[in-house]
């Protein structure tokens, strides 16, 4: 019962001085609002900066330079690993391109071939090829050719032989239709056999599943010449780019655009906190400072407390009810204002849906709350220790 009575004391106490305690709240919210926008700015722009390179598997992409020679096993232990999200052969560019039409007559369109299979970053949600004649098609391609998922396609292939030109084609079936945020070229994504078909009908071999004349094919383990790869996430790339080097595979990474994002989100974070510190400094001081102010202009009130029996421990505890009950309002109408001053810098600056200027979760405010709590606890405990001095005989006095 004696915290529930001197919390009781000490509120009605708060609401006597109603002018003083008022001054003390706004003294706590002149630090505590703008030390919520600003890190509501350096939460919402580098979060949505790194979310926004997150969700863009460009970012994330491994790309081999030219010149690599790769087995099927090495790449399938590189798709293994825990920091990779995709990872598949890529046959040569040079034999991975295709011309599509629709009908005969109509308009002709040369894309490029991509090796695809089950968790793509690129298809995301999309459906992924389980035959050699389906495909996904890019954004751009699809276009052209007018088509949409569940359209078919002719897709011819040329190679020259004996100086001689030779064609074979086959009818392919869209499955879907990437978006133009996907993929900004021609292309179009098929099974990785489709693909291999396709370079060793070019480099004169035979395709018995497609029924294409050649020479017959060697059982020497197919080399490949690159991989399409994606690491799990932006911490990723840099280990991953080491780990390729270690093996003597040259790759090109977009590593220095992450590392320009980690690198700015942390000289925010050295500046919000240095910020942080010299304003959490003033605001214990003015604490400690009112509440020895508090001590001095209440000696006959807090006298007649030991009077009736209160210890120094429970004196200083009515002052620091009191610093809590700053700290709670000035928290709830800092978080107010911060709320304003959100709407007003998303509604200026976000350019980008889903993308935020600034930005403060539950948790970042609930974070605040116990922070400015234990402030001023500790700033009123520091500046009420002169109570331990008052004796009750000033209450006898007074009387």
């Amino acid at each position: 019962m004696r915290p529930l009575l001197i919390a009781g004391l000490a509120w009605q106490d708060y609401r006597r001085e109603a002018r003083l305690s008022a001054c003390s709240v706004l003294a706590l919210v002149a630090v505590i609002a703008p030390l919520l926008v600003l890190f509501g700015l350096k939460h919402g722009l580098v979060g949505s900066l790194t979310e926004r390179l997150q969700r863009d598997p460009a970012v994330r992409e491994i790309i081999p330079l030219g010149g690599t020679r790769l087995q099927a096993d090495f790449i399938a232990a590189l798709g293994q690993r825990a920091d990779v999200a995709f990872a598949i052969p890529r046959t040569r560019q040079i034999a991975a391109t295709s011309e599509l039409q629709v009908a005969p007559g109509e308009v002709r369109v040369t894309v490029e071939m991509l090796p695809t299979a089950a968790g793509d970053p690129l298809l995301q949600d999309l459906p992924v090829p389980q035959t050699l004649h389906q495909v996904v098609l890019s954004h751009s391609a699809a276009e052209k050719l007018g088509v949409t998922p569940g359209s078919q396609l002719q897709a011819r292939f040329g190679r020259q032989r004996g100086g001689e030109l030779q064609w074979q084609q086959t009818t392919l079936q869209v499955l879907a239709v990437l978006p133009l945020t996907a993929f900004e070229r021609d292309a179009l994504f098929a099974q990785a056999a489709l693909l291999e078909a396709v370079e060793d009908y070019r480099d004169g071999l035979s395709v018995p599943a497609l029924g294409w004349p050649g020479a017959a094919a060697t059982q020497a383990p197919r080399i490949y010449p690159g991989f399409r790869l994606y690491a799990r996430a932006l911490n990723d790339v840099e280990p991953l780019r080491q780990y390729l080097a270690a093996q003597q595979v040259q790759v090109v990474t977009q590593a220095a655009q992450i590392a320009q994002v980690q690198a700015l989100s942390r000289n925010l974070d050295l500046l919000f906190w240095l910020i942080t510190t010299l304003a959490l400094g003033g605001a214990v001081a003015a604490t400690s400072a009112g509440a020895l102010a508090a001590v001095e202009r209440k000696q006959r009130e807090l006298a007649v407390l030991r009077l009736l029996g209160f210890g120094s421990g429970a004196l200083l505890l009515f002052l620091i009810i009191q610093a809590l009950y700053s700290g709670m309002f000035a928290s709830v109408l800092s978080a107010l204002l911060y709320r304003l001053a959100e709407g007003g810098l998303n509604h200026l600056f976000g350019q980008v849906p889903g993308d935020y200027a600034s930005r403060l979760l539950p948790e970042h405010y609930l974070v605040a709350l116990g922070a400015v709590l234990l402030a001023s606890a500790l700033a009123a405990a520091l500046g009420g220790m002169r109570v331990a001095r008052i004796d009750a005989s000033q209450g006898i006095r007074d009387v």
